[in-house]
C-alpha cells in the first residue's frame, strides 16, 4: 500500500515535467510559417532577446521561451549574425536558428549597365537596397583606397566593371568597390593587355579608349570600326573630337552640347586637347575593351550618327561632310 502511494506521489510530481518535456519536444518538431512572406532585419549588436521578440511578432516562432531554451542549450544565443532574413517557407525552431547562425541572409542584386559613370553608379546605388550608398562616391577618389587596390589613377572612373553584383545588408561601399575593381582586373587578361600593347596602349589608356568607344557606339558590332577611327586619328596626330569626352568635362551638363562647350578648354575636351583624355569617362564593357585592343583593319577617320542607332563611316573629310549633310542637317 505504501509503495503504491509512493508511486502515485512520484508520478504526480513528475507529471508536469513529463508534460513540459512532451510539449517542448512537440515545439522542436513543429514547422511553422509566417502568415505572409516577411523580411526581418537584425542589426549588428542586437540582443538575443530583441531578435527573439522580432521572430515572435512576425509569427516565425510560436514560443519565445522555447526558442530561448533551445538557443541556450545549443550555445548559440550569442552567435546570431546581423542581416536581413527572409521567411516564407515552413521551418522548425532548429532550422530557423541554423539560418541565423549561418548568416543565411537575403541577397540583393545590383546591375551596373555598360557606360555608366561613377556618378551614375552612385545614383543607382542610392535608389537600391544598398544601405551604404552615401559613402560610395567619396571612396572612388580616395587616394589611399585607390593605392590599396593597385590602381594608378586619380579616381576609379572606368575601373568599376559593369556587371550584376549581389550584396546583403552588411555589405559596405568599400567591399562593393573592391568587388567591382577585382572584376575589372579579371577582365583585363594578359592576352587582352598584350593586344593593347601592340596598339601602344597601357592598361589605363586601354580603359580610357574603351570608355569612349562605349559611349560613342550604338551597338557592339560597330565598336571595332569606331575603335579603328580613333586609332587612325591617334596615329596621325588628329584630335579625337569625341563629344562624350567633352560632355564628361562639363560641370552640370544640361543635355545640350553647344559650340561653346566645344571651344572650352578642359582636360577632357578632345576637340582642343590632342590624344586621349587623362582617364576613362565611364565603365566600359567586354565588347568595348576587346574593340579598343582589336580595331578593325579599315582606314576610317570619321563617323557620324545616322539616327537609326548606327553610324556612317568615312575615310576623308569630304565624305564625312557629305554624310553630315545627309544625316544631321
Amino acid at each position: 500500500m505504501k509503495r503504491c502511494l509512493l508511486f502515485c506521489i512520484v508520478a504526480l510530481a513528475l507529471l508536469p515535467l513529463l508534460i513540459c518535456c512532451g510539449a517542448y519536444a512537440l515545439f522542436l518538431r513543429q514547422a511553422i510559417s509566417p502568415p505572409a512572406p516577411i523580411t526581418i532585419s537584425i542589426a549588428r549588436g542586437s540582443s538575443f532577446g530583441s531578435v527573439t521578440q522580432k521572430l515572435k511578432q512576425a509569427e516565425v516562432v510560436s514560443n519565445i521561451i522555447g526558442f530561448k531554451v533551445l538557443a541556450r542549450l545549443r550555445g548559440d544565443a550569442t552567435a546570431i549574425q546581423a542581416g536581413d532574413y527572409h521567411f516564407s517557407e515552413p521551418a522548425t525552431p532548429g532550422q530557423i536558428l541554423d539560418r541565423l547562425i549561418a548568416g543565411d541572409v537575403e541577397l540583393h542584386r545590383l546591375t551596373i549597365p555598360e557606360g555608366f559613370s561613377l556618378k551614375e553608379i552612385s545614383e543607382r546605388l542610392q535608389h537600391s537596397d544598398f544601405q551604404d550608398a552615401a559613402a560610395f562616391l567619396p571612396l572612388t577618389d580616395d587616394a589611399a583606397l585607390i593605392r590599396e587596390l593597385g590602381i594608378k589613377a586619380a579616381s576609379l572612373e572606368g575601373y568599376l566593371f559593369p556587371e550584376t553584383y549581389t550584396f546583403d545588408s552588411r555589405t559596405n561601399s568599400r567591399q562593393l568597390i573592391q568587388a567591382m575593381v577585382n572584376q575589372c582586373l579579371t577582365e583585363l587578361t594578359p592576352a587582352l593587355l598584350a593586344k593593347a600593347k601592340e596598339q601602344n596602349l597601357n592598361r589605363h589608356q586601354l580603359l580610357t579608349l574603351a570608355s569612349i568607344i562605349q559611349k560613342e557606339a550604338g551597338n557592339n558590332s560597330e565598336m571595332p570600326l569606331i575603335s579603328a577611327a580613333f586609332h587612325n586619328r591617334l596615329r596621325r596626330g588628329i584630335a579625337l573630337q569625341a563629344d562624350p569626352t567633352v560632355i564628361y568635362g562639363v560641370k552640370n551638363f544640361d543635355g545640350n552640347l553647344t559650340r561653346r562647350h566645344l571651344r572650352e578648354i578642359t582636360p577632357y575636351n578632345t576637340y582642343r586637347v590632342p590624344g586621349l583624355p587623362p582617364g576613362p569617362i565611364a565603365s566600359p564593357g567586354r565588347a568595348a575593351l576587346q574593340a579598343a585592343a582589336n580595331p578593325a583593319g579599315v582606314n576610317y577617320l570619321y563617323f557620324v550618327a545616322r539616327g537609326d542607332g548606327n553610324h556612317q563611316f568615312s575615310n576623308t573629310l569630304r565624305e564625312h561632310n557629305a554624310a553630315v549633310r545627309r544625316y544631321q542637317l
